[in-house]
């Protein structure tokens, strides 16, 4: 169990908690969701005891082991994968070394048979018989192949070096596990591999995430961090939502309530402070006014950007072909044969494990990269904008914000292009920052600022819910419904793929699997697993 009481901590002038009490207790999963620079991942290094609080207490009980989701993708190059796995319980993996130390010696004496003797128990206690056993399923539940067990840290690329990292974590039954976004970089197959894991799991889980789907298939709370305070639910992300929001509507109309009370009496004292008659009732007014408390009803810190995009004229029937795609990168073929026909009212979600592929064909449809042959088809009334997954080429120069967007706008007006920036919360001095100070989820909306400026009905996004806070994600999944035109995507965001997409297309070795349904259904078909299952064991598989 994990008690907090009273605590607090501030930046300077800025408090970022203020007198917090919770309690954690086993067999419990708890979301912790904010805004972005609320304070979310700060807390769990609280927690951690990595970062120091000004006031207040942190009490875990008993010897309760933590483990904790490493974001350093470096620090373990020179181990294995499988030993990287078992760092994680670091009593396990030090007793483990040292008994190969001992039993690597060439002069093995009595004391080394002894010290043998004893470490063989402590091995044993610790469950180091199964523990290679153990990471070998975490490794390969999260989508690492049997023949990466073995292989350097060193030698994986960074999206696979997060899977080792969150294997990390999971490895050993941890007393306390804080996760902070374990779903950044895996697929969707690996995430409900994940979910199923937590949901099994016995222990005290906290965890931070940004997305919808995960938070309501794992947490058992809601932990809402807003205006320094935080704020426990019992219930799944969808529970809080619900809550929140008639919470919000009460505390929006007692607020509107006392300031119409505050405004009554603040016209009655200056309308009869100075009269005989009424003095003693202006008086007793003013003290009735002194204590209205407006400041401390709180609606919500929480900002939601606009997202809405309106094509400057409708798609017509011939929106896009692609015939017999081929393109390579660093000489290595990764779309062979490729060939689409997109149809009007299609919002396609590309899914599955070929991210290189996905991103590759996107590049090719936008006219970024030349393909190696083949034919790409769009149609005459047909105008298009990409949001790439990798931006920082954008965001090179020292232009302000309000500059920068002013590329991609006939309207030259400051007025106008501010006023729009305003609505994705750049307002004020925020519009004149340098774009290349800018953090990721502030790149993301500038992007998503340019293509609602392109009057465009054909919309290609590479996970664009990167770097997005909850507020933003759901304002553009919103956005992205609305949109009357067709859209072309990739996300490994399951709420937003789930209620967005009409039709599901998956590059597979060898072939594509393309379906015109849910994406749930799609996820549950039988023959679409089947299809993916004999694709990765062959590396072959027909197009269907």
């Amino acid at each position: 169990m994990i008690t907090v009481s009273g605590l607090s901590l501030s930046y300077g002038q800025r408090t970022l908690f203020k007198d917090v009490n919770l309690k954690f207790t086993g067999g419990n999963c708890y979301g912790i969701i904010g805004a972005n620079g609320a304070g979310k991942s700060t807390f769990l290094k609280i927690l951690d005891g990595e970062i120091e609080h000004d006031k207040g207490e942190v009490t875990i009980s008993g010897k309760e082991r933590i483990a904790v989701l490493r974001q350093d993708h470096f620090a373990f190059e020179d181990y294995t994968v499988t030993d990287a796995v078992i760092y994680g319980y670091p009593a396990l993996y030090n007793v483990m070394k040292e008994r190969e130390a001992v039993y690597a010696k060439e002069n093995f004496t009595e004391a080394d048979g002894l010290r043998a003797a004893e470490l063989e128990g402590e091995f044993s206690e610790l469950g180091g018989w199964e523990a290679e056993a153990e990471a070998g399923q975490l490794l390969s539940g999260l989508g690492l192949d049997e023949a990466g067990h073995t292989k350097k840290m060193s030698e994986l690329d960074e999206s696979k070096k997060v899977r080792v990292l969150l294997a990390q974590a999971l490895f050993g039954n941890p007393d306390i596990l804080l996760l902070d976004e374990p779903t950044n970089g895996l697929d969707i197959e690996s995430i409900a591999w994940l979910e199923d894991f937590l949901i099994d799991f016995p222990n005290i889980v906290i965890v931070v995430s940004h997305d919808r789907h995960f938070l309501n298939a794992v947490c058992t709370h809601i932990c809402d961090i807003d205006m320094g305070r935080i704020t426990p639910y019992s219930g799944n992300y969808d529970f809080w939502y619900q809550m929140s929001q008639i919470l919000q509507m009460q505390a929006r109309e007692q607020l509107k309530k006392r300031e119409e009370k505050a405004k009554e009496l603040k016209e009655f004292i200056q309308r009869f402070a100075s009269n005989a008659a009424k003095s003693r009732q202006a008086t007793s007014r003013k003290k009735v006014l002194e204590k209205l408390d407006l400041e401390n009803v709180t609606v919500t810190s929480r900002k939601f950007p606009f997202a809405g995009f309106k094509p400057d004229r409708p798609i017509g029937n011939n929106v896009l072909r692609v015939e017999k795609l081929c393109v390579s990168i660093d000489g290595a073929r990764v779309l062979h044969d490729f060939s689409l026909i997109v149809n009007k009212n299609d919002k396609i979600v590309f899914a599955g494990l070929e991210h290189i592929a996905k991103t590759a064909l996107f590049d090719a449809l936008a006219g970024v990269r030349k393909p190696d042959s083949g034919d790409i088809y769009w149609g005459q009334t047909v105008s298009f904008s990409y949001f790439p997954k990798e931006n920082a080429s954008f965001f090179s120069g020292a232009e302000s914000i309000t500059e920068w967007l002013k590329q991609y706008t006939p309207n030259q007006d400051d007025t106008y292009v501010r006023g729009f920036l305003g609505r994705m919360l750049f307002s004020g001095e925020e519009a004149l920052k340098p774009v290349n100070v800018l953090s990721g989820g502030e790149r993301v909306r500038c992007m998503l600022a340019r293509m609602m400026l392109s009057g465009a009905n054909a919309l290609i996004l590479d996970e664009p819910t990167n770097h997005l806070d909850l507020e933003a994600i759901t304002a553009l999944n919103d956005g992205l419904i609305a949109f009357g035109g067709v859209l072309l995507f990739n996300s490994h965001d399951h709420e937003f793929v789930g209620s967005i997409a009409n039709r599901i297309i998956e590059i597979i070795p060898g072939g594509v699997i393309d379906r015109v349904c849910p994406f749930d259904d799609y996820l549950a078909d039988e023959q679409v697993k089947e299809l993916r299952a004999a694709a990765y064991h062959s590396k072959a598989a027909p197009r269907i």
